[in-house]
């Protein structure tokens, strides 16, 4: 099966996810700098996950890039990852528009631990369509930030019963991880071409 629609169909809802999102900014209800302060809750949510949506949307690409073909499992894998995905815009609109309580940060990191998974299990479904040898294999080698976010996620949850910021910080500390986009998969493919002239 061919990977072009899976690719179109990923990209559409990840724009109409951040679409969805950018709809949901209120603009102020004054025109000065304390009344766009008063929305900074919302924005900053916003941001952090345009961020999240940005970083899927960048290894998605990258991870598609490798493989020459897609089994109905990876179908099945995509949706599921895009699923969570398109809880990202719902949570943030309720951890921001109520300046940041427990229950909803804890919901929110519950959404992006559920969301790595399923990236996990994509990735996972599309390393065995390929076979063993495959370029994907290759270049994804030990994954550790691939095998560490779902614990730091885990850890991000438990602690906002402690303090909420502590859960935030966490979560940004792993959109920072992820920021810079994985190269290990986008520098295999360039050298693999290199070879093959």
């Amino acid at each position: 099966m061919q990977k072009g629609r899976v690719e179109a169909f990923s990209d559409g809802v990840i724009a109409i996810l951040i679409t969805i999102m950018v709809l949901g900014l209120r603009t102020p209800d004054g025109v000065s700098w304390a009344a766009l302060r008063h929305e900074s809750s919302v924005f900053l949510a916003y941001a952090l996950s345009f961020v999240y949506l940005g970083i899927y949307w960048n290894n998605h690409h990258h991870m598609l890039a490798a493989v020459s073909r897609i089994s109905g499992g990876a179908l099945w894998a995509n949706l599921h990852l895009l699923f969570w995905l398109s809880l990202v815009p719902f949570t943030t609109a309720w951890m921001s528009e109520h300046h940041f309580p427990t229950a909803p940060i804890a919901l929110y990191g519950i959404i992006l631990l559920a969301a790595a998974i399923a990236y996990y299990i994509l990735q996972t479904t599309l390393l065995r369509a390929e076979g063993k040898d495959s370029q994907l294999r290759l270049a994804i080698g030990s994954d550790l930030k691939g095998k560490i976010s779902p614990v730091i996620y885990c850890a991000g949850i438990a602690l906002t019963f402690v303090d909420r910021w502590v859960g935030i910080a966490i979560y940004v500390a792993v959109a920072l991880i992820w920021l810079v986009p994985d190269r290990r998969v986008e520098r295999h493919i360039a050298a693999t071409a290199k070879d093959g002239d």
